[in-house]
């Protein structure tokens, strides 16, 4: 009996173990420098953690500052040629002026989270043409 629930015991912590080395692992650091745009929400200047959800190429991103979430906008996961060394945001500049996040590279990782505002547009639109 004692083995059985040993056995149980050390089962449901290796789950967990492995269920929270997971999680971790869809976490990184964002340092915005400028103030950026994201799914329509300004995010101002300074340091932020950055989480995604999502099975395959395509992921939900969270803009996360200390326990708020700021922004959450869909995303793909793209492969790079070359890890960057350190954690960087590749901003696009909009007609008005403004400038909005379109990709997080983050140091020593060979992927990096394409923020994609095309699959929206295309969920708003499908919608109102119903």
């Amino acid at each position: 009996m004692k083995l059985s629930s040993m056995s149980k015991g050390l089962l449901l912590g290796l789950a967990l173990l492995l269920a929270t080395s997971a999680f971790a692992a869809n976490t990184g650091s964002l340092s915005v420098q400028e103030p950026l745009m994201v799914s329509g929400k300004q995010l101002p200047v300074g340091d932020y953690k950055v989480k995604w959800d999502g099975t395959g190429s395509n992921v939900e991103v969270s803009i996360v500052k200390g326990k708020t979430v700021l922004a959450t906008a869909p995303a793909r996961l793209v492969d790079l040629k070359e890890s960057p060394g350190a954690d960087s945001a590749v901003v696009k500049k909009n007609e008005d002026g403004s400038r909005s996040l379109s990709e997080i590279r983050f140091s020593g990782k060979k992927f990096a989270l394409a923020l994609t505002t095309e699959q929206a547009k295309a969920d708003s639109d499908s919608d109102s043409g119903k």
